[in-house]
């Protein structure tokens, strides 16, 4: 009788050791994570210079940053999703040089610095400013993925891609949109993107920026994965500041 008890109460105790492992596991594995999502890349020098007021662009930061011209009314809005893992300043210089253009562009901070978590995030900005008559959403990588797929259940005016692509598809929707992407990005391929092109609106526009990569669709230095870029961080800048506003315009 006594060994059999002293059984089961080692059996007990294996199950408790196991149970125990199992969990600090969990911890560490949940820990690690949290740790891995809230050390975001960036962001560089210039990218928290583009943060400073003007006589040009007003800048003000809190929930989200927001740049808009300083003596223009302004009708049309774009809201950034930043890519995963980046702190969302690092476009910053982006915003400013769009904003320059008679823009209100709004940079809004994703839940644990990934876009999957704060699909819906437009939503509030939209209800925040009223004023403004027509919203398109966009972003980067991540962000540009869950901006479309915001708009594939919201209704928008437009949507701007920078290497990214859709996972919902939009092809049945007459959304305005255009697809920036770089020669040179080893994570978001061009091949990514030509895969994707039958779930995109008809009539989008596809722009590949030559010798262009991945990190320097922002401002925050190089990213694990990608390939170097053959052109200049600001030349690649300026071409998506360009075709961007060019398709802002348009709206």
């Amino acid at each position: 009788m006594v060994y059999k008890k002293f059984k089961i109460w080692l059996l007990k105790s294996r199950w408790r050791q196991v149970g125990f492992v199992i969990l600090v596991v969990i911890i560490v594995i949940i820990s690690s994570f949290f740790v891995w999502a809230l050390t975001p890349r960036g962001p560089m020098e210039e990218a928290l210079e583009a943060l400073e007021s003007d006589d040009e662009v007003r800048v003000s930061s809190g929930d989200r940053y927001v740049f808009e011209p300083v003596e223009e009314d302004v009708e049309v809005g774009f809201i950034i999703y930043p890519g995963a893992r980046v702190d969302p300043r690092s476009y910053a210089p982006l915003a400013r040089e769009i904003a320059k253009e008679g823009f209100f562009v709004v940079i809004e901070p994703m839940r644990l610095n990934l876009a999957v978590f704060s699909t819906d995030a437009a939503s509030e900005v939209m209800e925040v400013y009223p004023e403004i008559e027509k919203w398109v959403v966009g972003g980067h990588s991540l962000g540009g993925a869950m901006a479309a797929r915001f708009a594939s259940r919201e209704e928008v005016d437009g949507l701007i891609l920078w290497a990214s692509y859709t996972p919902d598809d939009l092809s049945g929707t007459e959304i305005p949109a255009i697809s920036i992407y770089a020669e040179l990005d080893g994570l978001t391929t061009v091949e990514d993107v030509e895969e994707s092109k039958d779930k995109m609106p008809p009539g989008t526009k596809y722009v590949e920026i030559e010798g262009g990569n991945h990190a320097q669709f922002g401002w925050y230095g190089s990213q694990r994965g990608d390939n170097e870029a053959r052109i200049s961080r600001e030349e690649q800048q300026r071409i998506v500041v360009e075709e961007t506003v060019g398709f802002l315009e348009e709206i």
